[in-house]
């Protein structure tokens, strides 16, 4: 469901009082502009092509995960890189969390925490969802609303949020991994 900018970004008010900035590593599956669903064998630590996607669609950013964290679906932590060059599958990446967005995929919950390349000065300005076009925010929606639809999966996008619960989701997910591995 496409959301005009000014409902793009509710639920969420960066003010003066923002937490430090956040900086994590990414580890990418999916560079930016591929159809092809690469995914990190959690045993082999192979990259593995699981499918091309069914619509005619491709990714709007690289797409990876946090290493050693575990979300509520029980994989890894979910992240979107914006970045202005496409990298490769297992590629790592210093990335600055700018915010997240909430999703359910399959019915469990399915956050997306977003951020960008840190290596990249065209992103050197970015540190909230607000300093980024609107547009892309608008991508990332309709991306995450369409491209399992040929498959006849059901994806339901939320709200974006601010880099506060992002860190918190990020924090949350590094101590579930750590407790559950221990």
């Amino acid at each position: 469901m496409r959301l005009p900018w000014s409902q793009v970004l509710t639920g969420f008010n960066e003010t003066a009082s923002m937490p430090p900035m956040e900086t994590v590593e990414a580890r990418i599956e999916i560079p930016m502009g591929s159809r092809n669903k690469y995914e990190v064998d959690a045993k082999t630590g192979h990259i593995k092509l699981d499918r091309v996607l069914y619509s005619s669609v491709y990714y709007p950013a690289e797409y990876g995960f946090v290493e050693a964290t575990k979300y509520l679906d029980g994989d890894p932590l979910d992240i979107l890189v914006f970045t202005s060059s496409p990298t490769f599958p297992g590629c790592y990446v210093d990335c600055r969390i700018i915010g997240g967005m909430d999703m359910i995929d399959g019915g469990k919950p399915d956050v997306k925490i977003l951020a960008v390349n840190v290596g990249d000065p065209r992103y050197e300005h970015v540190r909230t969802l607000h300093d980024l076009p609107p547009h892309y925010l608008q991508e990332i929606q309709n991306f995450f609303s369409t491209y399992k639809t040929l498959q006849n999966k059901k994806t339901e996008v939320g709200e974006f949020f601010g880099i506060e619960r992002a860190v918190t989701i990020l924090r949350e997910s590094r101590e579930r991994y750590a407790n559950e591995e221990a």
